[in-house]
């Protein structure tokens, strides 16, 4: 008892490696650009291939902070929260990064340019919550002053990717509609499209639970 008592007196003698916050908050600004990327790449047109390589350089970006964050943990006696949890964290916001990437590579494989509105619409959200996860990561540096802030912004990171399904759905059926009179391959390629759009809001949706969970744990 007398041990674990100094144990934590020397733990709040040390001090903590803040740098976590700030890779973690450089690495959800990544993914903001990439969900711009990823917008401007459903417009089509000449801009498509800056676009595309846009996405492959912010994931390129991502990988090289993940890998720093997941030797920082290793090496840092003291972290600011959980060794787990932090890298749960950056692990889901790579697996956002990662899934555009993917996004990007399928629009391009299938040359496809016959993007539906559902689709732009579930870009913009994209673009929305990446911009939500910003926030709420940069808050986490001082998750207690700002618990009720976070949540909120968790919690409407939530209802955003609730919007996406139903965008899923209805553009599905209008794939439907409009490819049943014979073209099977317009309707798998654009229902592939809708499949990865729909896992990039997926994967915020993580990163979001990942941020609920340390404040559990931590506020």
């Amino acid at each position: 008892m007398k041990g674990d008592r100094m144990f934590g007196w020397l733990q709040a003698l040390m001090p903590k490696e803040n740098r976590f916050f700030e890779l973690l908050r450089r690495h959800a600004v990544i993914l903001v650009a990439g969900a711009q990327a990823l917008r401007t790449l459903l417009e089509g047109g000449p801009g498509s291939s800056e676009a595309h390589a846009a996405i492959v350089a912010r994931e390129e970006e991502a990988d090289v902070i993940a890998r720093e964050v997941r030797l920082a943990v290793r090496r840092t006696f003291i972290t600011p929260f959980d060794r787990g949890d932090i890298q749960d964290l950056v692990g889901s916001l790579d697996d956002a990064i990662d899934q555009m990437l993917k996004t990007a590579k399928n629009i391009r494989l299938y040359d496809f340019e016959a993007f539906e509105p559902p689709m732009r619409m579930m870009a913009d959200i994209i673009v929305e919550v990446a911009g939500l996860t910003v926030e709420a990561v940069t808050l986490l540096s001082s998750m207690r002053q700002n618990s009720r802030r976070i949540n909120a912004l968790t919690e409407q990171i939530v209802r955003l990717e609730e919007k996406a399904d139903g965008l899923y759905d209805q553009g599905r059926k209008a794939l439907f509609l409009k490819y049943r009179a014979g073209d099977a391959m317009g309707f798998l390629v654009g229902g592939e499209i809708y499949d990865h759009l729909e896992k990039v809001v997926d994967r915020f949706e993580d990163v979001a639970n990942e941020i609920s969970g340390v404040l559990i744990e931590n506020v």
